[in-house]
Order: C-alpha cells, then sequence, then structure tokens
C-alpha cells in the first residue's frame, strides 16, 4: 500500500475514506474563481490564434543556410534557356594546342550555304548552291578563312599543307541517330536499352559509351564526325542522349582517352532526350494484366502520367524560388526540391532539353503532337518517322515549331509500321517545308556510309542541296550546334572531309578526315579514281513516274550504252543515234535500226516512241540471298513462309508468295528475278532454292518459275550453331559425314527429293553447294571440306559461299578451290562476331572486292536484308567506282546478274524479254528504270 501511495496511484482506501462536507461559502468562492480562469483562459486562447494566423516570423528552423543559398542559386538556372553563342571565337575550346595550323588548297568546297543575298525562297528551290574552288585555312581547331590564292607566305611557318587536288570538300558528316559505342562490337553484350522501366528519363547513354569501341575508326573513315549518341528504343522514355565527335585518344589529336573528352560542345550548351512509341515498348513491356504499356493506349497513359509528374515537380521549384524571391531564403522553412527521377523531365518542359522521338506511324505521331501541345514542349525531329510523308500538316501542328523527320532514305517493310514507307519521303517533306535528314541507327545501317542514305535521297527527288543539307547542316542546326558545325565558313569548327568524288555519287570515299584541325588518318588509303567533277543536279529527278503497260510496238532513242549481251561489240557510246524497237515485250532491234525504222515508219506511222536522255540497255539484275518472295513483313511471322527446318529438306519454290511490296519495288529497281532458298530473312538457308521473275502474278504464270530446284543451301554462320549442332564445327562436322555418305553411294540421286538425294546431286557434280559463312576461319573448314570429299568421290563439286566478310584473308585458296564468293553485304562493319575482321575500305583498308578479284576469285554481290534488293544497281556500282580498272560496265553488272548463274552451273535463262532499259546509268544515283520487258508487254515508267 505504501509503495502504491509512493507512486501516486489511487488506493482502495482513497475510494472508501468519507470527508465532512464543505460549507455554502466555500463551494459559492470555488464557482466565481473557476468563471474568472475561464474567461481569461477564453482571452488567451482567441489572441494567440489571432497572432498564430497574422504571425510573419518563420518557426525557428535547422535548414542549413548554406544549402539554401546553393538551392536559390538553382532558381536562376531553372530559369535558363540555353542560346547558342554567336559571339567571335579565339579558338574551339575542344582545341588541343598541339594540333597545328593546316592549310588545304586547291579544293572544290561546299560551303553549306547559299551564296550572299539569296532569299529563303529561292534557297528552298536551289538557287544560290553551288561549289566554289577555294582553300580552307584552319588554326585552334577553327575554319580561320575560304579563299582563293591564300599566301603561303601569310600564314604561320609551322603550317601544314595539304594539297586537295580539286577534289571535292564538305563539313564533316553529322548523324543525328547513332547506337556507336552502347552496341558491342559483333554484336557481343551491349548497353543501348535500360529495361528496368518503361519511363526511364533519368539514365543517359554516356555512361555506357565505349571510347575504344572499334567501331569509331571505321564511322569516321566515312567522312561522319559528329553523332547523337542516344539510348535505344525499347522504352517509352530512353534516356539523355549526348553529341559526341569521333576523335579518340592522342592518335587522333587528344590528350586523353575519355567519354568527357568526346562532347562535341564542352559548355553542353543543350541537352537532349530520346523518346520512342509504338509497337517496341508496347513488346518490351506489354504483358496482360501484369504490366503495360500493352496498346498505344497505355503509351499515351505513360507519356502524360510522367510528363505530368514533371509539371508538378517543375510548378513546385518554380513556387520554391518565386517564395524565396518574396520573403528571402533566411525565411525558408524547405530545401528546393531536386529529384533525379524527374530533373530530366522537369528540363524538357523548361526548354532546355531537345527531345528526339523515335514514332513511325500517325497515331503515334498525332499522339506525340497532342502531348507537345497539352504539356508545352518542344520535339526537334521524329525519328524513322515513315509515315510523316503522309501528314505533313499533323507535324505542323506540334508546339514549339514543326519537327523534322530523321529518316532512311530506303530501309523499309521490316515491320508493320514501316510498311506504308516511301522512298520519297524526304522529297514530300521537303515540298511541305519539312526539314528532312538522313540518319543510320548504327548498327541498323552502317554509319559509315550514312552519306549514301542522302545520295539515294536525291535519287529519290530530294533536291541536291537538301540532301547533302540532310547529313551536314540540317541536322547540326537540330542539334543546336548550327553555328559551329556543319558548313565551311569561318569561325566553324575544323571538321572537314575532302573526296575522291562527289559525296552524293555511288562510292564517294573520303581521302583525309580532320576533326577540330587535327587529321585522322596519319597513312589514309587511296583509291586510284579520276578527278570528277561534282554532281549537276537533275531536275527531272523531281518528277515522280507513273507506271503504265503497253502491249504495241515502242521504240526508245537515245541509247548511250548497251550490255554485251544485246551487242556483238563492246557497248555503245554516245554518238551513235542508238535505238531500241520492242515488239510486245521483245527486243526486235538494237543499234541504228535504220531498216526496221523505215519499216516501222511504213506500217506503224503513230508508233510511240520515247526519247531517252543518256539511255542504258543491261540484262535484268538478279537478287541472291535474300528472303524474297518468302518473307513480305520481315517482323511479322504471319507474312512469312517460315523457318527452314533442322533437318530434312524443303523447297523454296513451294513457299513463294507474289504480289507483294517487296517484289514490286524490286521490279520497280530493275530486279526481274530472285535466287532465294528456304529460310526467313538474311543469308541463312536450309533447303532448295528458286529462281524465278519478281513481277509474276502467281507462281503458276508462263515463265514465272525459271528454276524450280536451283542448289541445296545450308548455314555455316553462327546462326547455324542450336540443337543437335551445336557448335560450328559439329555443324560442318555434319555435313561432312552426309557428303561421304551421298560419295560412297552416288547412284540414283535424281530419284527423289530427299536431303540424301540432293546430297548424291552435290557430290556428282550436278547441283550447286551454296554456304553462308562470314568467318576465314570456317571458310578454310569449308576449302578443307570441298577437297575430302572430292578425294572420297573423285568427282569435282561445285560449292558457293554467300557472306564473305572475311573471304579476303583465304583469297588465294578460295580461288584455288574455284569456290565462288556472294559477297552478303557488299560493305561489312562488324554485325556479328564472325564479320570482325571484315574489311571497311579506304582510307583505313583496302576493298574485299579488289583483293578477291585479284585473286582470281570467281564474284557476286548478294544482299542481307530483302529491303536492300532495290539498291542491287548501286552496290555494283560502289564495286565498279572502286575497282580501280579492275571491272568493266559490264562486268560490273554482271556481278549482280549472269555471274550467280555460271557460279551454279546453270545456263542464265536469256530470252528477249529478259531486259531493261534505264535513263542515266544503272550503277549511278540518279539513274532509274524506264521499261522492262514482259510477256508479251513492255512496262514503261514515265
Amino acid at each position: 500500500m505504501d509503495k502504491l501511495r509512493a507512486d501516486a496511484l489511487p488506493t482502495y482506501d482513497d475510494a472508501t475514506t468519507t470527508t465532512a462536507p464543505r460549507s455554502w461559502l466555500q463551494r459559492r468562492q470555488k464557482r466565481k474563481t473557476l468563471r474568472i480562469l475561464g474567461a481569461a483562459a477564453l482571452i488567451y486562447l482567441t489572441y494567440s490564434t489571432f497572432r498564430i494566423a497574422n504571425n510573419t516570423e518563420p518557426p525557428l528552423s535547422n535548414l542549413s543556410a548554406v544549402k539554401l543559398q546553393q538551392d536559390h542559386a538553382v532558381c536562376a538556372s531553372l530559369r535558363q534557356k540555353p542560346l547558342e553563342s554567336s559571339t567571335h571565337r579565339d579558338h574551339n575550346k575542344r582545341w588541343v594546342n598541339s594540333t597545328g595550323p593546316v592549310l588545304i588548297r586547291n579544293a572544290t568546297i561546299w560551303t553549306g550555304e547559299p551564296v550572299a543575298g539569296t532569299s529563303e525562297e529561292d534557297a528552298r528551290a536551289g538557287k544560290g548552291w553551288g561549289w566554289i574552288a577555294a582553300d580552307v585555312f584552319t588554326d585552334k581547331g577553327l575554319i580561320i578563312s575560304v579563299q582563293p590564292n591564300t599566301k603561303h607566305g601569310d600564314l604561320p611557318h609551322d603550317t601544314e599543307v595539304f594539297d586537295a587536288n580539286g577534289r571535292q570538300l564538305t563539313a564533316g558528316i553529322v548523324d543525328m541517330h547513332s547506337h556507336a559505342g552502347l552496341e558491342s562490337f559483333g554484336n557481343l553484350q551491349g548497353d543501348d536499352n535500360e529495361l528496368s522501366s518503361d519511363i526511364t528519363p533519368y539514365v543517359r547513354s554516356l555512361d555506357g559509351i565505349d571510347p575504344l569501341q572499334p567501331k569509331f575508326e571505321s564511322i569516321k573513315s566515312g567522312g561522319v564526325t559528329t553523332s547523337l549518341f542516344l539510348p535505344g528504343s525499347g522504352n517509352n522514355i530512353g534516356g539523355e542522349a549526348f553529341v559526341l565527335k569521333f576523335a579518340v585518344g592522342p592518335k587522333n589529336g587528344r590528350t586523353e582517352v575519355s567519354q568527357q573528352d568526346l562532347f562535341a560542345d564542352p559548355d553542353r550548351t543543350w541537352r537532349y532526350l530520346k523518346m520512342a512509341c509504338g509497337e517496341n515498348p508496347k513488346r518490351v513491356y506489354g504483358k496482360v494484366g501484369e504490366r503495360g504499356p500493352f496498346s498505344r493506349l497505355g503509351e499515351a497513359w505513360e507519356f502524360r502520367h510522367a510528363l505530368e509528374q514533371a509539371r508538378s515537380y517543375v510548378q513546385e521549384q518554380d513556387d520554391w524560388c518565386a517564395k524565396a524571391n518574396a520573403v528571402g531564403i533566411d525565411k525558408m522553412d524547405s530545401y528546393l526540391r531536386q529529384d533525379l527521377q524527374w530533373e530530366t523531365l522537369g528540363a524538357v518542359l523548361r526548354g532546355q532539353v531537345r527531345v528526339n522521338t523515335h514514332c513511325y506511324t500517325i497515331p503515334d505521331l498525332e499522339a506525340l503532337v497532342r502531348h507537345t501541345n497539352e504539356f508545352k514542349f518542344r520535339v526537334y525531329a521524329f525519328h524513322h518517322a515513315h509515315q510523316t510523308y503522309l501528314v505533313p500538316e499533323v507535324l505542323k501542328r506540334t508546339w514549339g515549331g514543326t519537327p523534322a523527320a530523321a529518316l532512311f532514305a530506303d530501309n523499309m517493310y521490316y515491320k508493320v509500321e514501316a510498311y506504308t514507307a516511301s522512298e520519297r519521303a524526304g522529297a514530300i517533306l521537303y515540298a511541305h517545308n519539312i526539314t528532312p535528314t538522313y540518319v543510320s541507327d548504327n548498327p541498323v545501317l552502317n554509319s559509315q556510309h550514312v552519306v549514301f542514305e542522302a545520295a539515294k535521297a536525291y535519287g529519290y527527288g530530294l533536291p541536291y542541296h537538301a540532301a547533302l543539307a540532310g547529313v551536314t547542316s540540317a541536322p547540326a542546326e537540330l542539334l543546336g550546334l548550327g553555328s559551329r558545325v556543319g558548313k565551311i565558313k569561318p569561325g566553324f569548327d575544323a571538321d572537314i572531309v575532302v573526296w575522291d568524288s562527289d559525296p552524293l555519287s555511288a562510292g564517294a570515299t573520303p581521302v583525309q578526315v580532320w576533326i577540330d584541325g587535327a587529321k585522322q588518318f596519319p597513312d589514309p588509303i587511296e583509291l586510284k579514281k579520276p578527278l570528277s567533277l561534282p554532281t549537276k543536279p537533275d531536275k527531272d529527278l523531281l518528277e515522280e513516274p507513273n507506271a503504265e503497260t503497253i502491249q504495241n510496238t515502242v521504240v526508245f532513242t537515245g541509247l548511250s550504252r548497251a550490255h554485251k549481251q544485246f551487242m556483238p561489240s563492246d557497248a555503245m557510246h554516245i554518238g551513235e543515234a542508238a535505238v531500241a524497237i520492242v515488239l510486245g515485250g521483245k527486243l526486235a532491234c538494237v543499234g541504228t535500226c535504220i531498216a526496221a525504222l523505215a519499216e516501222l515508219d511504213a506500217s506503224h506511222p503513230a508508233v510511240r516512241t520515247i526519247d531517252l536522255k543518256d539511255g542504258h540497255l543491261t540484262p535484268g539484275l538478279v537478287a541472291f540471298g535474300s528472303s524474297l518472295g518468302l518473307a513480305e513483313i520481315d517482323a511479322e511471322d504471319d507474312t512469312h513462309d517460315g523457318p527452314y527446318l533442322e533437318d530434312g529438306i524443303t523447297f523454296a519454290v513451294d513457299g513463294l508468295s507474289f504480289g507483294g511490296k517487296q517484289l514490286t519495288r524490286a521490279f520497280e529497281h530493275g530486279v526481274i528475278r530472285a535466287i532465294t532458298a528456304p529460310g526467313e530473312g538474311g543469308i541463312d538457308s536450309r533447303g532448295v532454292s528458286v529462281a524465278f521473275k519478281t513481277g509474276a502474278k502467281n507462281a503458276l504464270e508462263e515463265g514465272a518459275i525459271s528454276y524450280s530446284e536451283l542448289a541445296l543451301h545450308y548455314p555455316l554462320t553462327l546462326t547455324a550453331k542450336g540443337g543437335k549442332r551445336p557448335s560450328i564445327s559439329s555443324a560442318i562436322g555434319a555435313l561432312r559425314s552426309q557428303l561421304f555418305d551421298a560419295a560412297r553411294d552416288a547412284k540414283d540421286e535424281k530419284t527423289n527429293n530427299t536431303e540424301k538425294a540432293w546430297l548424291k546431286r552435290v557430290v556428282a557434280g550436278d547441283t550447286a553447294l551454296v554456304l553462308s559463312a562470314h568467318s576465314a576461319d570456317t571458310i578454310a573448314s569449308i576449302i578443307r571440306l570441298k577437297t575430302q570429299v572430292e578425294s572420297a568421290s573423285s568427282q569435282k563439286i561445285r560449292i558457293v559461299i554467300i557472306g564473305g566478310a572475311e573471304a579476303h584473308l583465304v583469297a588465294d585458296e578460295l580461288a584455288a578451290s574455284k569456290i565462288a564468293v556472294v559477297l552478303a553485304p557488299l560493305l561489312p562493319h562488324a554485325q556479328s562476331w564472325d564479320q570482325r575482321r571484315g574489311l571497311t575500305g579506304p582510307p583505313l583498308t583496302n576493298v574485299s572486292t579488289n583483293i578477291l578479284l585479284d585473286a582470281g576469285v570467281d564474284l557476286g554481290i548478294g544482299v542481307e536484308e530483302t529491303w536492300e534488293t532495290r539498291d542491287l544497281g548501286l552496290l555494283a556500282g560502289i564495286a565498279y567506282a572502286n575497282s580501280e580498272g579492275r571491272l568493266s560496265f559490264d562486268e560490273a553488272l554482271d556481278l549482280v546478274s549472269a555471274n550467280f548463274f555460271e557460279f551454279l552451273g546453270l545456263e542464265e535463262s536469256k530470252s528477249d524479254e529478259d531486259w531493261v532499259i534505264w535513263e542515266g546509268s544503272p550503277l549511278a544515283i540518279g539513274g532509274r528504270v524506264i521499261a522492262i520487258g514482259g510477256v508479251g508487254a513492255t512496262t514503261v515508267w514515265r
């Protein structure tokens, strides 16, 4: 009990003990006291409430005054909009003082802008543009002067002189869509996408870029000096991008090897963000009932929700800054909110970030346009943008200004989003005052040859000046670097390329490249090419031709060259007044045709006559190695015949499908036949190939199938590894065993269509064996295999290798073994590990075609991807331009036509209907098909 009392807790005694009653007076006094105390408390409470409500004094706070000052300083940067500096520069901040002055003399220069005084309207129409003869002097990383007849005595004594010998000179090429350095060399593990979340504005491409990426050198060898390095397109918001230059380390005139040293703008005036919409994020993240986006509806929510978060973040910051300005930072009761998750997207809404968006289709484009207007941010370019040409007015509704379109020239139809693309997209957009640029999306296309995309765009109707601007000044402007990159004029960065021919011509190759005034190739390899004049823009290319079918007689005049197949002597030349007379789709006469013309005048005085400018008559081109006829949309399985069998044999003829866009475009580009083997795309096939007409309506049409069973194909690239053959060696071993079995029993090989029967035909020398291989080591094993099988069978077998990226390393052995090579691709760039030793060409290396031709290897040019079939003539043109006289015009054409049938041991299916007439050379940019022969009719484009 005492213990309880000590603790002041109530006890049993307290509850039961009674006290004496109080008097009436005491009770009255107590009530009065309570009333007085209550009134006083009420008065105090009222007064306190009033003081609190009107008190402007801050509560006592433990916030750091230094941190508050730092936060307040951030407010100024939040309000600051980036501006390109137009002030005079004494030096380029990227300049390294070990780089001395350079004079590039006797150059033919494309400055990148029209002559002074040209109106904007005239400039868009192509007026005021041209090449000038002048010298370029550089110092301290800048272009100092562009003028003719520079006097050496006026220059510093240590000036290095480079004689361009009249060749073309341009600003360095700018590729505004690349993943080089993020995607690994040889398609190994890369860092292009952060796939932990769909919305990742907080990640940065810079953190994954490898300065030692071997592709940097080969890309730069194509004249590319600057690129926008973007994260991949797996996320709706993929992260921050960076503009970098390709000079790396001391050997390229730099002081260090680092990511930071690559910045094109050391001040980092602008920031960049990658967004993506459509199929890619849906494919990566969409999972029914678990996570999104599963549809474009979900993608719109992801965008809007993220932008809403960013807008709230920006508003919270703005409110804090406004309050700090009003009351002073010493009276703030919180720090400025700074959140890495939303900082980049907040900067987008503040106009400090240039957004670049991967978008193909009208729904995606229009949704992004709505988002820009709802949240007030600017998109500077839609990338890929295959349907932009259909909706220019939609693009013009974008908040802040009309975005550009960063395009491929003719890489299309590879997925549904690209199936409505047009080769003339750039020309159409330009006609609507929308800027087209051309990009590589390296490694999708080889950035080394991104200028080839611009060249093809010119061939598809984009004005010459706009095409060249599309890889120089236009992307520079879109990146916010238009006052320092992309032109040859005083005050600009000394990023310069001297070319061996017009940069928009087939096979154009840099002779030398300078970045910030530093020469990039100390000992460049230069092919022997005659000095060529700049391309004279052809305005006829601006007009889109229309096709018509003519059953009657047609006379083509103005032929300047004909393939030897059609003439007993070498190709004709201008001045011979050559004509071609076509009757019902068949060539009736080629040459002067005086008698035939007289007869026509007498019998058909109103005969249709088509006058050509620089007409060319050639056999039809042949596509070898693609999935043409078996797959329409690469990424859509329902449009494919399907994969090849791991065991057994299939016949491509059974899966042919006619009438698609792929076949139509190939036909329109002069590819009138295709050799296709079972497979889903690329050069890897397994089964028996077919040769067929691309313009046929179906397989039963007369002449549609040239050879229903052509050759036996097997894959021996890295894709051959899998299933029962987990290695290349096991795949070769299995093939060896099968061939040996066939060699031991080579009878009755034509009695059935089993795999063994076809292998017997191979061993008997009746059928060619086509093997896909890139690695020189795999090719060496194939050579050894051929020797072993021939020893066992005492019969020569016919082998063709398709791929051949490293074939130059065993060129002599291939020639000795009489193994033909179909290069696919012609221009390798280590897309897989087994292509890593492929030759990238000058100024770094020689070209594979020349090495193989010198060794005596039978050669052809194929394609890896179906879309490339439309470029076959130009690919042959590149080999021709780079051959240093090894190839004649006809021999270059044979690389994509007659040679294939010779390799395969077949008679080429020649007929009077197998011909193509071109205006301009089929081997040159701007050459285009005018007419193609057919059964009973001629297809004409005018």
